[in-house]
Protein backbone atom coordinates (compact mmCIF):
# COMPACT_ATOMS: atom_id res chain seq x y z
CA UNK A 1 0.00 0.00 0.00
CA UNK A 2 0.93 3.35 -0.69
CA UNK A 3 2.61 5.25 2.44
CA UNK A 4 1.45 9.04 3.49
CA UNK A 5 3.38 11.61 2.54
CA UNK A 6 3.47 15.08 4.26
CA UNK A 7 3.49 17.83 2.13
CA UNK A 8 4.89 21.47 3.02
CA UNK A 9 3.36 24.24 1.59
CA UNK A 10 3.44 27.04 3.38
CA UNK A 11 1.68 29.68 1.34
CA UNK A 12 -1.76 29.61 -1.17
CA UNK A 13 -2.59 32.26 -3.57
CA UNK A 14 -4.55 34.64 -2.82
CA UNK A 15 -6.10 35.28 -5.98
CA UNK A 16 -8.16 31.53 -5.99
CA UNK A 17 -8.74 32.20 -1.92
CA UNK A 18 -10.93 35.12 -3.51
CA UNK A 19 -12.05 33.19 -6.04
CA UNK A 20 -13.22 30.57 -4.40
CA UNK A 21 -15.15 33.55 -1.89
CA UNK A 22 -16.74 34.50 -4.75
CA UNK A 23 -14.77 37.80 -5.31
CA UNK A 24 -15.54 39.59 -9.02
CA UNK A 25 -13.86 42.72 -8.25
CA UNK A 26 -15.62 44.57 -5.73
CA UNK A 27 -13.66 46.80 -3.32
CA UNK A 28 -12.38 45.30 -0.27
CA UNK A 29 -13.18 46.96 3.08
CA UNK A 30 -9.84 47.34 5.02
CA UNK A 31 -11.68 45.01 8.03
CA UNK A 32 -12.37 42.44 4.69
CA UNK A 33 -8.77 42.42 3.87
CA UNK A 34 -7.53 41.99 7.25
CA UNK A 35 -9.95 38.90 8.24
CA UNK A 36 -8.93 37.06 4.71
CA UNK A 37 -4.92 37.60 5.62
CA UNK A 38 -6.09 36.09 8.76
CA UNK A 39 -7.90 32.93 7.81
CA UNK A 40 -5.27 31.98 5.45
CA UNK A 41 -2.94 31.80 8.00
CA UNK A 42 -5.15 30.26 10.52
CA UNK A 43 -5.83 27.48 7.68
CA UNK A 44 -1.83 27.06 7.35
CA UNK A 45 -0.99 26.78 10.68
CA UNK A 46 -4.00 23.93 11.43
CA UNK A 47 -3.70 21.83 7.92
CA UNK A 48 -1.51 18.70 8.13
CA UNK A 49 -1.41 18.15 3.88
CA UNK A 50 -0.52 14.98 3.45
CA UNK A 51 -1.24 12.41 0.30
CA UNK A 52 -0.87 8.99 -1.33
CA UNK A 53 0.17 8.52 -4.66
CA UNK A 54 0.50 5.17 -6.57
CA UNK A 55 0.68 4.77 -10.16
CA UNK A 56 -0.71 1.26 -12.06
CA UNK A 57 -0.64 0.50 -15.44
CA UNK A 58 -3.75 -0.10 -17.56
CA UNK A 59 -4.93 -3.32 -17.72
CA UNK A 60 -7.96 -3.06 -20.42
CA UNK A 61 -10.52 -1.02 -21.82
CA UNK A 62 -13.82 -2.42 -22.43
CA UNK A 63 -17.49 -1.46 -23.48
CA UNK A 64 -19.44 -2.62 -20.73
CA UNK A 65 -23.53 -2.58 -20.63
CA UNK A 66 -22.65 0.50 -23.08
CA UNK A 67 -20.29 2.24 -20.96
CA UNK A 68 -16.67 2.33 -21.40
CA UNK A 69 -14.47 0.67 -18.55
CA UNK A 70 -10.92 1.20 -17.88
CA UNK A 71 -8.93 -1.68 -15.87
CA UNK A 72 -5.83 -0.97 -13.96
CA UNK A 73 -3.70 -3.69 -13.24
CA UNK A 74 -3.87 -5.54 -9.68
CA UNK A 75 -6.19 -3.67 -8.52
CA UNK A 76 -10.01 -4.01 -8.10
CA UNK A 77 -10.31 -0.02 -9.32
CA UNK A 78 -12.76 0.44 -12.76
CA UNK A 79 -12.63 4.21 -14.29
CA UNK A 80 -16.27 4.24 -16.05
CA UNK A 81 -17.96 6.85 -18.41
CA UNK A 82 -17.37 8.28 -21.11
CA UNK A 83 -15.64 11.85 -19.73
CA UNK A 84 -12.64 9.85 -18.21
CA UNK A 85 -12.09 7.65 -21.31
CA UNK A 86 -12.13 10.62 -23.29
CA UNK A 87 -9.39 12.05 -20.23
CA UNK A 88 -6.88 8.62 -20.58
CA UNK A 89 -7.50 8.39 -24.36
CA UNK A 90 -4.18 6.49 -25.22
CA UNK A 91 -2.72 6.57 -21.51
CA UNK A 92 -0.25 3.48 -21.24
CA UNK A 93 -0.61 3.78 -17.10
CA UNK A 94 -2.45 5.93 -14.38
CA UNK A 95 -1.95 7.91 -11.51
CA UNK A 96 -4.08 7.87 -8.50
CA UNK A 97 -3.99 10.06 -5.65
CA UNK A 98 -5.50 11.43 -2.22
CA UNK A 99 -4.92 13.88 -0.60
CA UNK A 100 -6.64 15.82 3.13
CA UNK A 101 -5.71 18.63 5.13
CA UNK A 102 -6.33 16.21 7.77
CA UNK A 103 -8.79 16.90 10.95
CA UNK A 104 -7.67 19.97 12.46
CA UNK A 105 -9.39 22.05 9.78
CA UNK A 106 -12.53 19.97 10.05
CA UNK A 107 -12.85 20.81 13.73
CA UNK A 108 -11.88 24.68 12.85
CA UNK A 109 -14.59 24.69 10.05
CA UNK A 110 -17.45 23.09 12.78
CA UNK A 111 -16.28 25.68 15.41
CA UNK A 112 -16.35 28.52 13.16
CA UNK A 113 -19.92 27.60 11.78
CA UNK A 114 -21.24 28.10 15.24
CA UNK A 115 -19.45 31.19 16.36
CA UNK A 116 -18.55 33.18 12.94
CA UNK A 117 -20.30 32.95 9.85
CA UNK A 118 -18.09 35.26 8.06
CA UNK A 119 -14.83 33.49 9.27
CA UNK A 120 -16.69 30.19 8.27
CA UNK A 121 -16.46 30.94 4.83
CA UNK A 122 -13.19 32.85 4.66
CA UNK A 123 -11.99 29.89 6.28
CA UNK A 124 -13.32 27.61 3.71
CA UNK A 125 -12.43 29.27 0.82
CA UNK A 126 -8.59 28.96 2.87
CA UNK A 127 -9.14 25.41 2.75
CA UNK A 128 -10.00 24.69 -0.77
CA UNK A 129 -7.19 26.70 -2.20
CA UNK A 130 -4.93 24.42 0.09
CA UNK A 131 -6.29 21.00 -0.42
CA UNK A 132 -5.98 21.91 -4.53
CA UNK A 133 -1.88 23.02 -3.77
CA UNK A 134 -2.02 19.56 -1.73
CA UNK A 135 -3.29 18.21 -5.11
CA UNK A 136 -0.93 19.93 -6.70
CA UNK A 137 2.36 18.54 -4.62
CA UNK A 138 0.45 14.76 -5.55
CA UNK A 139 0.33 15.04 -8.84
CA UNK A 140 3.97 16.75 -9.27
CA UNK A 141 4.72 12.92 -7.87
CA UNK A 142 3.12 11.53 -10.93
CA UNK A 143 4.68 13.58 -12.76
CA UNK A 144 8.06 12.52 -11.71
CA UNK A 145 6.95 8.15 -11.87
CA UNK A 146 6.26 9.11 -15.43
CA UNK A 147 9.43 10.51 -15.95
CA UNK A 148 10.94 7.47 -14.78
CA UNK A 149 9.53 5.53 -16.83
CA UNK A 150 10.14 7.99 -20.06
CA UNK A 151 5.99 8.53 -20.14
CA UNK A 152 4.19 12.59 -19.73
CA UNK A 153 1.39 13.11 -17.85
CA UNK A 154 -1.85 14.70 -18.51
CA UNK A 155 -4.11 16.60 -16.26
CA UNK A 156 -6.02 15.37 -13.31
CA UNK A 157 -9.37 14.61 -13.54
CA UNK A 158 -11.98 13.30 -10.20
CA UNK A 159 -14.49 11.31 -9.60
CA UNK A 160 -18.17 13.75 -9.82
CA UNK A 161 -16.54 15.48 -13.08
CA UNK A 162 -18.64 14.88 -16.25
CA UNK A 163 -20.02 11.22 -15.56
CA UNK A 164 -17.21 9.42 -14.03
CA UNK A 165 -18.94 8.19 -11.09
CA UNK A 166 -18.69 9.30 -7.41
CA UNK A 167 -19.20 5.84 -6.85
CA UNK A 168 -15.64 5.56 -7.59
CA UNK A 169 -14.89 6.57 -4.21
CA UNK A 170 -14.80 3.34 -2.45
CA UNK A 171 -12.25 1.54 -4.42
CA UNK A 172 -10.13 3.84 -5.13
CA UNK A 173 -10.14 5.16 -1.39
CA UNK A 174 -9.54 1.43 -0.40
CA UNK A 175 -6.81 1.16 -3.49
CA UNK A 176 -4.56 3.87 -1.85
CA UNK A 177 -5.87 2.50 1.66
CA UNK A 178 -6.26 6.12 2.45
CA UNK A 179 -8.73 5.38 5.77
CA UNK A 180 -5.69 3.93 7.56
CA UNK A 181 -2.80 5.78 5.70
CA UNK A 182 -4.61 10.12 5.55
CA UNK A 183 -7.91 9.11 7.92
CA UNK A 184 -10.42 9.91 4.74
CA UNK A 185 -13.66 7.75 5.60
CA UNK A 186 -16.77 8.20 3.22
CA UNK A 187 -20.36 9.10 3.86
CA UNK A 188 -23.45 7.00 2.58
CA UNK A 189 -23.49 9.77 0.38
CA UNK A 190 -19.92 9.39 -0.56
CA UNK A 191 -18.66 12.83 0.12
CA UNK A 192 -15.31 12.81 2.22
CA UNK A 193 -14.60 13.57 5.57
CA UNK A 194 -12.28 15.49 6.00
CA UNK A 195 -14.37 17.76 3.65
CA UNK A 196 -11.25 19.24 2.49
CA UNK A 197 -9.95 15.93 0.68
CA UNK A 198 -9.10 15.35 -3.21
CA UNK A 199 -8.67 12.40 -4.68
CA UNK A 200 -7.97 12.52 -8.50
CA UNK A 201 -6.66 10.35 -11.35
CA UNK A 202 -3.91 11.61 -13.65
CA UNK A 203 -3.22 9.90 -17.43
CA UNK A 204 0.79 9.27 -18.12
CA UNK A 205 1.33 9.10 -22.00
CA UNK A 206 3.86 7.91 -24.49
CA UNK A 207 3.85 11.74 -25.80
CA UNK A 208 3.77 14.75 -24.17
CA UNK A 209 -0.25 16.47 -23.95
CA UNK A 210 -0.20 20.11 -25.10
CA UNK A 211 -3.38 20.70 -22.75
CA UNK A 212 -1.27 19.20 -19.68
CA UNK A 213 -0.57 22.29 -18.21
CA UNK A 214 3.50 20.52 -17.85
CA UNK A 215 4.46 22.12 -21.27
CA UNK A 216 6.17 25.51 -19.25
CA UNK A 217 8.04 24.77 -15.51
CA UNK A 218 7.22 28.94 -15.10
CA UNK A 219 2.95 27.99 -15.59
CA UNK A 220 3.12 24.61 -14.14
CA UNK A 221 1.00 24.43 -11.31
CA UNK A 222 3.15 21.02 -9.81
CA UNK A 223 6.88 23.48 -10.17
CA UNK A 224 6.97 23.98 -6.59
CA UNK A 225 6.88 20.55 -5.66
CA UNK A 226 8.36 18.87 -8.42
CA UNK A 227 10.81 16.62 -7.19
CA UNK A 228 12.44 16.72 -11.17
CA UNK A 229 13.42 20.09 -11.29
CA UNK A 230 15.36 20.15 -7.70
CA UNK A 231 17.57 17.50 -9.55
CA UNK A 232 18.46 19.74 -12.46
CA UNK A 233 15.79 17.62 -14.91
CA UNK A 234 12.02 18.47 -16.27
CA UNK A 235 9.52 16.09 -17.51
CA UNK A 236 10.30 17.31 -21.45
CA UNK A 237 13.78 16.35 -20.79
Amino acid sequence: MAAAQAYDIRSVDRAEVLRYLGYSGQPLTAELDARIDAGVARCLALARPTGCVRVFDVSGREERDGEPVISLAGTALELRGRSIAAHLAGAEAVGVFAVTLGMGVEAELRRLSLSDRVGQLIFDAAGSALVERAADAAEATVVAAAAERGLFCGTRFSPGYGDFPLATQPVLLATLDAQRALGITLSGELLMAPTKSVTAVVGLFAEPREDAGHESCAACLCRDFCLLLRSGRTCRD
